[in-house]
């Protein structure tokens, strides 16, 4: 071999061996590639932030997600039947290290923002975060497959295990996209799931962790109630609908705070009351509906029973017929102490001691719980509020996350992901 070739030859192996251990080290190496595709997903998250769709609707947003990570040189995989995707990184005929789960729906909300890449489908509205948690996982794929990529050109397997990143649909929807992804089989053989949530309260740069539950059970009550009406100069000759909602309206969420564990937080909160039309008649139909949460997995299981007992009880004062209709709608997201443990080094690793914040607890509902009842997981909390900007909340049509938060986002997952894969995790 001549010397000009030897020294070709040196200068390629020095440099693939840079790139190797470039992106090989913690936090340096994906700093700097989020860096770099930072602008990219900026652009991806306006784009579907102006083309929101709803629940089993997001045709659009599942093609983008598909394009966006085939022009990479990935396959992403459709889900059959319904919306969203899912793509392996890594050899096909390795072990899944980890799973990645982020959200693609939009709500049935009318933004309110102003922003030159506001909604363009009228009454339906990006207004939860979704299209943020979508574009740090699309961020997430394209990193690790860059990765993927410069360890094959010094070895024949680049990456020595699997990562799968799950685009879910329909996560604002009863029953949702989470227990599709469970019934077609998509964590068989996942030794761990990851999640995050836009958090408005939090500062970007801050990312917050919580062991145990982090969301509570959700789920949909409906109480139907009928008897005979007639005139409210003669209630005795009536069944009173309206005194027996009123009376179960109020009674029966404190009554279920005594009859179930007050340590699982349960709450029970009305949300709508109809009955009647006319000030001197009193209506032979009236319902009411509400939601009822609780912290504790095991409290949501049995709430049912009590609740139906407690209805009707509430109920036979009046004389009235009662029909409940519970519809169970999420457990809560409990946070496996573990996978929780990769999160925290992953924040410090790629942010600092600063930037990891103990996580309220919130009642909100979350379908990730789904996934976490079948394997361990963790969701964090990941902050979008700009530092000393506005307050915004979620489901609010004028919620604007910083979106600094997306290379945040990208960077610890990242870090999640390398840990996943080493025997460090």
């Amino acid at each position: 071999m001549s010397s000009d070739a030897e020294a070709y030859e040196q200068e390629t192996t020095a440099r693939v061996d840079a790139e190797v251990s470039r992106l090989t080290t913690p936090v340096a190496a994906a700093a700097e590639i989020v860096a770099a595709l930072e602008s990219e997903l900026i652009a991806f998250r306006r784009d579907i932030h102006a083309h929101p769709e709803l629940s089993w609707k997001e045709k659009r947003t599942t093609s983008t997600i598909a394009a966006h990570l085939r022009q990479v040189g990935l396959d992403p995989q459709l889900l059959p039947e319904t919306t969203g995707c899912y793509v392996d990184i890594g050899p096909l005929d390795a072990p899944i290290a980890a799973a990645f789960r982020g959200d693609i729906d939009a709500l049935p909300i009318a933004e309110s923002t102003g922003l030159d890449y506001a909604s363009r489908n009228p009454g339906v509205a990006h207004s939860c975060g979704h299209d943020l948690h979508t574009t740090v996982m699309l961020g997430l794929a394209w990193t690790l497959q860059r990765m993927h990529t410069a360890l094959a050109a010094a070895s024949p397997h680049g990456l020595n295990s699997r990562i799968r990143i799950i685009f879910q649909p329909a996560e604002e929807h009863f029953p949702g996209g989470a227990q599709e992804v469970v019934r077609q089989g998509l964590l068989r053989g996942v030794p761990r799931i990851f999640a995050l949530h836009a958090d408005p309260k939090l500062t970007v740069g801050s990312v917050g962790t919580r062991i145990g539950p982090i969301t509570s059970a959700s789920d949909l009550v409906q109480v139907n109630v009928s008897g005979r009406g007639g005139h409210t100069s003669r209630p005795h000759l009536t069944e009173d609908v309206i005194g027996a909602l009123s009376h179960i309206a109020t009674t029966v969420p404190a009554i279920l705070a005594r009859r179930i564990d007050v340590r699982s937080g349960v709450s029970l909160v009305w949300g709508h009351i109809s009955a009647g039309n006319a000030a001197n008649a009193i209506p032979a139909l009236g319902s009411l509906h509400g939601t009822m949460r609780i912290l504790d997995a095991d409290a949501w299981k049995e709430a049912g029973g009590v609740l139906t007992e407690v209805v009707e009880q509430a109920a036979s004062a009046y004389g009235v017929s009662v029909t409940l209709n519970h519809v169970r709608g999420v457990p809560p997201v409990v946070n496996d102490e573990d996978a929780t443990g990769i999160i925290d080094r992953a924040v410090k690793r790629a942010l600092g001691e600063a930037g990891l914040t103990l996580a309220e607890q919130s009642m909100g509902g979350e379908d990730f719980g789904w996934m976490t009842q079948e394997v361990p997981g963790s969701m964090f909390r990941l902050g979008t509020m700009t530092p000393g900007g506005e307050l915004y909340d979620l489901h609010r049509g004028d919620y604007m996350p910083d979106e600094r938060a997306i290379g945040v986002g990208v960077r610890v997952m990242t870090e999640v992901a390398r840990a996943c894969m080493s025997s460090t995790a």
